[in-house]
């Protein structure tokens, strides 16, 4: 399908959304949340892994604030709960890993846009900064569920609160993103690591997503209990098969994600 604010490619199990509004640095405007929703679950049902990034300098700088007229008028409960959640869900409910490769700066719901993926690579010129204090609102989009569970509840309240810009280094160091790539490596790294993720058990993946959130609300029991019924989901896959056997036989394993 073609879209007017997307750009979409696949290849080798891997599929690329990225956000293409350059001249308003990928602002979420409300046409591009409904193609972000549609996108993610289109290609997300026949990829392996998702990839988001954005065009030209920017990943996303957040909510488009001349969209539709005056910002101040805009129904910002029905906004949240009819446009952004639909998209967030899409992201977080993604049958495959999803990753963000970061390329510039993500700021506000751009910079929780972001957060939303499984794993976030961002290039050193990159940077993130929860900016909705500064035009006197609370952060949205997720921010306020992600950011705290990835850095601690005393760095995220900082962040929100002073809306300080972080830099990619800082993030992958507070733990907020997984790597910071320099800037050259950038493209070639998030594209091997997209390759790797779609050649992988997915099946193994998608277990290991639904394990680790739910290990932040379940007590010690019933995380075991979730382990061993997801470990048993595992083992009876054609993937677990392959890998038993390519290491017995000294190969790298073939996996089909199935």
């Amino acid at each position: 399908m073609d879209y007017d604010t997307l750009m979409t490619s696949e290849a080798e199990g891997v599929a690329v959304i990225t956000l293409n509004r350059p001249e308003v640095m990928n602002a979420l405007n409300k046409q591009m949340r409904a193609e972000l929703t549609h996108a993610v679950k289109d290609l997300g049902a026949r990829a392996r892994v998702l990839v988001l990034t954005g065009a030209g300098r920017a990943f996303c700088s957040g909510q488009d604030l001349g969209d539709g007229g005056n910002a101040a008028q805009i129904d910002l409960e029905r906004t949240l709960r009819e446009e952004y959640e639909p998209m967030l869900r899409a992201i977080y409910d993604a049958p495959v890993p999803v990753i963000a490769a970061v390329n510039g700066s993500a700021a506000g719901a751009g910079a929780n846009l972001a957060l939303a993926a499984d794993v976030v690579i961002a290039a050193q010129s990159a940077s993130f900064i929860q900016a909705f204090t500064r035009i006197g609102l609370i952060p949205d989009a997720g921010g306020t569920y992600f950011l705290p569970r990835q850095i601690g509840f005393a760095r995220a309240m900082g962040t929100m609160l002073f809306a300080d810009k972080i830099s990619a280094d800082q993030a992958a160091e507070q733990g907020m993103i997984w790597q910071a790539v320099p800037d050259a490596e950038f493209a070639a790294l998030w594209q091997d690591r997209a390759r790797v993720l779609a050649h992988g058990p997915t099946i193994a993946y998608r277990n290991i997503r639904r394990a680790l959130r739910a290990s932040l609300s379940n007590t010690l029991d019933a995380q075991l209990a979730l382990e061993a019924q997801l470990q048993a989901e595992a083992g009876k896959t054609r993937d677990f098969q392959e890998g038993v056997l390519a290491f017995l036989e000294k190969r790298p394993a073939r996996f089909e994600g199935r």
